[in-house]
């Protein structure tokens, strides 16, 4: 999910230091759905967690120079951003420039305006109607489906061979294992 400062973090890993012969199927999932599920709230919901995550955010960002920009609100809105996606594919880099789009621009695809900024990064002329289609609303909808049938509980996750990798910080894990 695009609202997750952590998978932007997590995608710069993958699209940078994954091992060469390993291939990663990108699946947009609504985290407000994996929330909702399991009776979590997210991290921005609660107060003191919020400013850690933003600092801790921010201060992860700078250790691996990336571009960071907070989006002018957060929480947002991120089910046009992911229909899009379901629509696309989509492949790992358009998943990484869509995490981009919002933690290293400061984009906010929630909006008009900013749905079609996202998809003229993503070489798309029009992602409003792309986000619309029936079938981006069910793939995404499956995708949050296989994703809760799976375990997993949080983004970003990796599963490998029925192994969930949940965090940005997991990925020294996911190499190592």
């Amino acid at each position: 999910d695009v609202i997750s400062p952590y998978a932007y973090l997590h995608s710069a890993d993958l699209a940078e230091h994954l091992p060469a012969g390993v291939t990663v199927v990108a699946k947009p999932v609504l985290f407000a759905g994996l929330l909702n599920h399991w009776g979590h709230k997210g991290p921005v919901e609660i107060p003191t967690k919020r400013v850690h995550t933003y600092r801790q955010s921010a201060w992860l960002v700078a250790r691996r120079g990336l571009p960071f920009r907070m989006p002018p609100r957060h929480p947002f809105n991120p089910l046009l951003a992911l229909r899009l996606l379901c629509a696309l594919g989509p492949s790992l880099e358009q998943a990484h420039l869509a995490c981009r789009f919002v933690f290293g621009d400061g984009g906010d695809p929630s909006t008009p305006d900013g749905i079609r900024a996202l998809g003229r990064k993503l070489g798309v002329a029009d992602a409003e109607a792309l986000a619309a289609q029936d079938s981006a609303k069910a793939t995404l909808l499956a995708n949050g489906q296989e994703a809760l049938a799976a375990g997993v509980w949080g983004v970003p996750t990796l599963k490998v061979d029925g192994e969930l990798f949940w965090g940005a910080d997991s990925f020294p894990m996911l190499l190592d294992w």
